[in-house]
């Protein structure tokens, strides 16, 4: 699936062949058939999948977090680390979330909504004098800073990209 999601980030969905994924983990082509039905199917995986997983990592730092404040940390930080170990992930579904089955891109998009659903409620009750709209425009922005700076910024080493998207997405969030 990494393999994939490289290709797939580096050349596009529709760029990129069954041979090329098979050759880029060592195997013929026709073998990833042994894994996954059709490219699409992974395609599929990745988008939905990388939904479902934020979805729940939300969830569970808005259980853990003994306050509102506590929870928006633990959300920053999550998102992150998503944005700085799937970077991938994140030009795919920018790029190539068209080139989903339509029930597979409706099922994306309402993880996506669920997502920020739990930054919104986040968001409010840390800041009770935000409205829904206003929550939830910050909360796309704060996805907008962290999601596109690992993108133009590769300078830093991970550590300090961290740290720095970290202190400005709370930095954000409080303003």
């Amino acid at each position: 699936m990494h393999a994939a999601a490289v290709l797939f980030a580096e050349r596009g969905f529709r760029g990129v062949g069954i041979e090329q994924i098979g050759a880029a983990v060592g195997i013929s082509g026709p073998g990833i058939y042994r894994h996954f039905p059709s490219k699409d199917a992974m395609l599929v995986e990745l988008l939905v999948g990388i939904s479902r997983y934020l979805l729940e990592n939300a969830r569970d730092a808005r259980q853990a977090g003994e306050n509102s404040a506590q929870a928006l940390d633990r959300l920053v930080r999550g998102h992150v680390e998503f944005a700085l170990d799937h970077p991938e992930l994140i030009v795919i579904h920018d790029r190539d979330l068209w080139s989903l089955p339509e029930e597979a891109a409706r099922e994306v998009r309402r993880l996506q909504r669920a997502y920020t659903e739990q930054w919104v409620e986040t968001l409010r009750e840390a800041r009770p004098e935000l409205g829904v709209a206003a929550a939830r425009a910050r909360a796309h922005a704060l996805f907008g800073l962290i999601n596109s700076t690992p993108h133009s910024a590769s300078d830093l080493g991970r550590p300090e990209m961290a740290a720095m998207l970290h202190t400005m997405a709370l930095g954000a969030a409080h303003s």
